[in-house]
């Protein structure tokens, strides 16, 4: 990218700095002279702008030119980053740990949002949603993280980023120990072959400085890496204290690129103060037991293909706050009501018991009180039990095959649902291989559903167009997917197996802001009355 004149540096300093704001006569003098020490570099000129963004003391300006004058060099490279370090600086300690948080992952890579914010919550940084949303916010203004994704209605991030040059920062910052020791551990597959992981002593098991590059260059299916992290100590890295820097990890990342064994598992006993356990990418026979000394986890991901058996112990993880499993159909014991920390239960399809008998709703009890999310939850599994115990959820995916929904089709399961008084966000999704003729899933009224539902999610559910009349009627529904076979029928009239017509009148759906219909290759137009309806976007 080619230097700014003085014209266009200061343009940009100003854009992001006011915005859409006045900008106030006293600032223009001793705006231009930073934007223009900042010497037509573009990321130098958004960070101290990003910087400035939120001070409006003409004091607070004066220092900053005067720290950035004194990094002045002929260097580009060098006076860059010196202006970064400056912004980074300014920052208070929990924005900090959460910037260098970045430095863990691979230059250039798109991170999901909503797995960067559990994990800044899961290593204490942050403790609720709303302030690890705030936080990457405040990143963002300060120009110091870029947006990748976003939602198709552009209300929300979906994926982030950061410049190499802020990249190379909190790598720099993360060797100085200050804030957590970022370390690796490596093992060479063939050994496996020739020692049971039982017998494998701590011998094997050396934590190694993390070197730039190293996930590529031991990528090869001979090697298992994990990425460790590490509480700040004052002991150098050498054997003698091996025993010492296990027992100061706190979060441990598999880091292949292809599938592995989970050599690691054996020696899961010397991390007890552990706090993170992604296992991502390494597809496991049956649930660790070793995991189940991990008395201090808050966040457990694992990916199993076919069925998984969680064992009733899981009981012990009483900190658990954050627990994932990719692909698998569980099978859950009822002890896991004994988890009272968590926050997201997310696993692929699961069936989750009543709650031991005599705990729901006595007192001021409350057997998940800091649930948030829960999916694919089977329907089977709607009973007023259940329902009750997560009542303070707000995000819930219901799942099963044909024979899960045809269950309840009569014992009017899905009524429960309304006394789930937080609920905004609800999926409803049909396991299904084949096309269905008759839907077993089926819409009751609308006052089964909670007046506090904003968002609806349908797949293949293959539900009869007229169930729309029913969905309009939900008082506060702002968005409404219809992905690939949620409706079945040639018509919707409102008063997707392949939608021709559709009708519509401006009073259908009150308050609906946004609809999406997908995989409605034959849908020959919309209607004309869908542009008066001025909620919609």
């Amino acid at each position: 990218m080619r230097f700014m004149d003085q014209d266009e540096s200061w343009n940009l300093f100003k854009s992001v700095v006011f915005a859409n704001e006045a900008l106030p006569s006293e600032f223009e003098t001793i705006g231009k002279q930073i934007a223009e020490k900042c010497h037509g570099l573009p990321l130098t000129i958004v960070v101290v702008a990003g910087l400035l963004k939120s001070k409006r003391a003409i004091e607070d300006w004066e220092s900053v030119a005067k720290d950035v004058t004194s990094f002045v060099t002929n260097d580009p490279d060098e006076q860059c980053s010196h202006i970064l370090w400056l912004s980074f600086n300014h920052l208070t300690s929990n924005l900090k740990a959460c910037l260098l948080y970045f430095g863990i992952f691979s230059e250039d890579a798109e991170i999901p949002v909503k797995y960067l914010m559990r994990l800044w919550m899961a290593e204490g940084f942050l403790n609720l949603e709303r302030e690890a949303e705030n936080c990457l916010q405040d990143l963002i203004d300060r120009c110091l993280v870029l947006v990748s994704k976003k939602s198709r209605d552009g209300t929300k991030i979906r994926s982030c980023k950061v410049h190499d040059l802020i990249h190379d920062l909190c790598l720099r910052e993360v060797l100085r120990e200050n804030v957590f020791i970022m370390n690796e551990i490596v093992f060479e597959k063939s050994d496996a072959n020739h020692v049971s992981s039982e017998c494998q002593s701590l011998s094997s098991l050396r934590m190694k400085p993390f070197k730039r590059g190293t996930d590529g260059e031991i990528s090869d299916s001979r090697y298992e890496l994990y990425r460790a992290l590490l509480s700040p100590g004052h002991h150098q890295l050498t054997d003698d204290n091996n025993n010492n820097l296990l027992k100061r990890t706190h979060s441990i990342f598999f880091a292949c690129r292809t599938s592995s064994t989970f050599i690691l598992k054996s020696e899961l006993i010397h991390f007890k103060l552990l706090k993170i356990l992604d296992l991502d990418g390494i597809e496991i026979d049956v649930f660790p037991l070793e995991i189940l000394i991990l008395i201090w986890l808050r966040y457990l991901s694992l990916l199993r293909r076919s069925k998984l058996v969680i064992p009733t112990e899981i009981c012990r993880l009483w900190n658990l706050q954050i627990f994932i499993i990719e692909r698998s159909h569980t099978t859950i014991p009822e002890q896991i009501w004994g988890l009272t920390q968590l926050r997201h239960l997310e696993l692929q399809r699961f069936y989750l018991p009543n709650p031991p008998n005599g705990c729901v709703n006595k007192g001021k009890h409350l057997d998940f009180p800091n649930i948030q999310t829960i999916s694919y939850l089977s329907p089977c599994c709607c009973t007023k039990e259940v329902i009750l115990g997560i009542q303070n959820v707000k995000k819930l995916g219901i799942g099963g095959d044909v024979d899960d929904f045809k269950s309840i089709q009569e014992s009017g399961l899905l009524n429960n649902l309304v006394h789930l008084q937080k609920l905004e966000t609800l999926s409803l999704k049909l396991f299904s291989l084949e096309s269905i003729s008759i839907s077993p899933v089926t819409i009751p009224s609308a006052k089964a559903f909670p007046a506090t539902l904003k968002k609806l999610k349908l797949k293949s559910t293959y539900l009869s167009w007229s169930y729309l009349d029913i969905i309009a009627e939900l008082p506060n529904l702002e968005v409404l997917k219809l992905m690939r076979n949620a409706c079945d029928g040639e018509e919707w009239n409102p008063n997707v197996n392949d939608l021709r017509h559709w009708k519509a009148t401006d009073d259908n759906f009150p308050v609906l802001e946004r609809l999406m219909i997908g995989s409605c290759h034959h849908l020959k137009e919309i209607p004309i009355e869908f542009a008066a309806i001025t909620h919609y976007n």
